[in-house]
Parts: structure tokens; C-alpha cells; sequence
């Protein structure tokens, strides 16, 4: 039996950002505080944001000070806003980092404590403040997931926070605040988005359920990333990849993800810098060992009749007799747990760090930043080849 969680209310698609305030009051809800950061301030997304808030009759405040990989240091900030503001909801707008950060400040605002007290495997229940999310990266989900992930500032250690309290209570999914993101963001988000699919649908804990949006995901991702990256105003593609992002998001929230995001915890606490380096190479590069997964023919795009077929395979989705797929996985590990065949991508390079998402349509895009100063140790290497079954399989 699955359990599932889902955000009460999901607005989606493109101008469902003008329509927060509507939100926001229908949740009876009135003093929220946005969760965002100085980028995003300087664009003028936030300015519009309030706006629209004010217009429906709340009286919002912003709090721009999340960081990258959010710590336990940097929410002390924000759970002071809260209480000064006296805020009865927040919303995460950016990418995953200020969504999570959003998450951990409802929760902290109502429990108190640290966040290292509600790491896993404690499941949070609550009470916290209602997360309205609004993600402006196609990538983390985390618009639609009951977790959020959190530094710790003494340890170092990147935490996994689980639970019903970390799971906006609303989502506004408007792929037009994507339109601006740089390539080097697009791709790497993308990755992510693919990681999270894939991850979810080979997890022992997948259900018919996270199956349906994982499968979903990952065919349209293959079909739409290359074209996001060549082409950043290609509004139908934007609209596409936003989608598959959220919905691999659902899946993973309500399944579970696998040994990649397992391995980018502890190596992206030590080395920041790498955390999603970890996540976007360890899939395309196809690592061998992927415990808690069940096989599955990762080369079949589209939904079947049957699954865990031996790898007996072929690419196009059809069975050839003998012969594994290349791209099974495996519960047992060994040669055939390869993901996805590891191959130089045509996804270019851009130079080291992640870059910042730009926020609405029109607004010039930003170049790549470095907060830490270090750099990114690699270059970016991906793998998209992954193409839908033929019509006939």
C-alpha cells in the first residue's frame, strides 16, 4: 500500500504567478513572508511579487538573505523575520535552496529548537507554518516534496529533513520564470530533475503512483532538455521541462530516491562545491553500485505491461530473446546496474560554477556565480540520450 502526499493546491502553467495573492488569501492566510534571495531582489521578481500580494489585501514582508545549500547558520535570520513580521505562512520563491529554507523556517517558527533536532529518520508531523512554493529553476521539485535538506554549520553534515510539515501546502508552477535561466543552470537543474525520475522508479519503496509521473518525467526530460539548453526562449519546451520537474518531484517525495542522492549528501556537506556535481555526473556516468533498487529497463521510456524483464530489452522498448538493454538496473548490483550509458555529451561547456536562475520573462540573464570561490572541480558532463520507445513497442 502507498501513501501519498501532494500540495492542496497546485496553480501550473504559464502567468500562475500573478495569481499568489488569490492563493495566498484563499488559504486565509494574511501576513506571509517571502523567502528568497538578493538575486532575485535585484531583478525585480520580488518587487512584482509583493505587489500582488498587496493588491489582494495581505500585508507580506521579504526575507532575502538564503544562501546556496542552505545551513543551520543562515536560517537564524530568518526565523527572527518570521517572528518580527509576525508571519503566519512563508513563501519559498527561487530555486530549491530558498524552498528549503522556507520549509525549515515553518517549521522552526512553530517547533523551535535546531534543525539538527528534526534530521531524519525523526518524521515530522508538526505543527508548521503553510509553505506556498514557487520555484523559479525546473530542477529540485522541492516545490512539491515533504523534505528539505539543511547544513549543519558545526558538523558539516548536509541533513535530510522528512516529514508532512516540510510539504508546501500550496504550488505555483509558472515555467515562464524559467525563460531566463543561463544554459549552464538549465542543464544542470535538468539533470537533477532526471536524477529525481529515475531515482524514484527504480527505488524498492516506488508505487504504481510515483511510477506513472516517474516514467512521465524522465520521457520528457530526454525529449526537451537539449532543447531548453540550445535554446533558452523556447517557451513550449520551458513549459515542458517545468512540468517534468514538478512531477518527478511527486514521484520521489512519494517514493524515495536511491544511492546518487545518497552518496551527494555527505560528499556535497564536505565539498559544497560538488554537491550537484555528485548528482548530475553519477547518473549519466552510470555508477555500478545502486543499492536499495529493484531492475528495471531504464532504456524503456514509456509505461509497459511488464517491468523487471531480466534487462531482455532492447532500446526501442521491444523484447530481443538473450540479450540485456543496455541502461538495466539491478537489485543484486554487478555489470548490468548501469543507469545510463556513459557517453561525452553535446550539452557544451560553459565554465566553472552553477549560475543563478533568472526570475520572469525579459530579465537579462545572469552570468554563472561562484559563492564559495572554489570553482566546479568538473566540467559538466551529461548524458540525455534517452529517447522514447517507438510508436510500435
Amino acid at each position: 500500500m502507498a501513501s501519498i502526499a501532494l500540495p492542496r493546491i497546485m496553480r501550473v502553467g504559464g502567468g500562475a504567478v500573478e495569481e499568489i495573492g488569490e492563493v495566498v488569501a484563499g488559504l486565509g492566510l494574511a501576513r506571509p513572508l517571502v523567502v528568497t534571495d538578493k538575486f532575485l531582489v535585484g531583478t525585480g521578481a520580488v518587487d512584482r511579487m509583493v505587489a500582488q500580494l498587496e493588491a489582494a489585501g495581505l500585508r507580506p514582508a521579504v526575507f532575502a538573505e538564503t544562501v546556496p545549500d542552505p545551513t543551520t547558520a543562515s536560517l537564524d535570520a530568518g526565523v527572527a523575520a518570521v517572528a518580527e513580521h509576525d508571519a503566519d505562512c512563508v513563501i519559498g520563491f527561487g530555486g530549491g535552496s530558498p524552498m528549503d529554507t522556507a520549509k525549515a523556517l515553518g517549521l522552526l517558527a512553530r517547533k523551535g529548537g535546531h534543525m539538527r533536532d528534526y534530521k531524519a529518520p525523526r518524521d515530522n508531523i508538526g505543527p508548521a507554518l503553510p509553505v506556498i512554493a514557487v520555484p523559479t529553476t525546473a530542477g529540485s521539485g522541492s516545490e512539491a516534496t515533504q523534505f528539505t535538506i539543511i547544513s549543519d554549520s558545526e558538523s558539516d553534515e548536509k541533513m535530510l529533513c522528512t516529514g508532512l510539515a516540510f510539504l508546501p501546502v500550496a504550488a505555483i508552477v509558472d515555467y515562464r520564470l524559467t525563460m531566463t535561466m543561463p544554459p549552464r543552470l538549465t542543464a544542470d537543474t535538468g539533470v537533477d530533475a532526471l536524477t529525481h525520475a529515475i531515482e524514484a522508479y527504480v527505488s524498492r519503496k516506488a508505487n504504481p503512483f510515483s511510477d506513472s509521473l516517474a516514467l512521465v518525467a524522465i520521457d520528457t526530460i530526454g525529449q526537451v532538455l537539449r532543447r531548453v539548453y540550445a535554446d533558452g526562449q523556447d517557451a513550449e519546451a520551458r513549459e515542458r521541462m517545468m512540468l517534468a520537474a514538478t512531477q518527478a518531484g511527486i514521484a520521489f517525495s512519494n517514493s524515495s530516491v536511491a544511492l546518487v542522492h545518497g552518496m551527494s549528501r555527505p560528499i556535497g556537506g564536505a565539498l559544497p562545491c560538488c554537491a550537484r556535481t555528485v548528482e548530475r555526473d553519477a547518473v549519466p556516468g552510470g555508477h555500478r553500485v545502486l543499492g536499495g533498487c529493484r531492475r528495471v529497463p531504464l532504456c524503456r521510456l514509456r509505461p509497459g505491461p511488464r517491468r523487471g524483464l531480466g534487462g531482455r530489452v532492447r532500446c526501442d522498448g521491444r523484447r530481443r530473446p538473450g540479450r540485456r538493454a543496455e541502461g538495466t538496473v539491478s537489485r543484486r548490483g554487478g555489470a548490468d546496474t548501469e543507469v545510463v550509458r556513459h557517453r561525452q555529451a553535446d550539452l557544451g561547456r560553459e565554465g566553472p560554477g552553477h549560475g543563478r536562475a533568472g526570475a520572469g520573462v525579459g530579465i537579462p540573464e545572469q552570468q554563472p556565480e561562484d559563492p564559495d570561490g572554489r570553482g566546479d572541480p568538473r566540467s559538466l558532463r551529461a548524458d540525455l540520450r534517452l529517447r522514447p520507445a517507438h510508436s510500435g513497442a
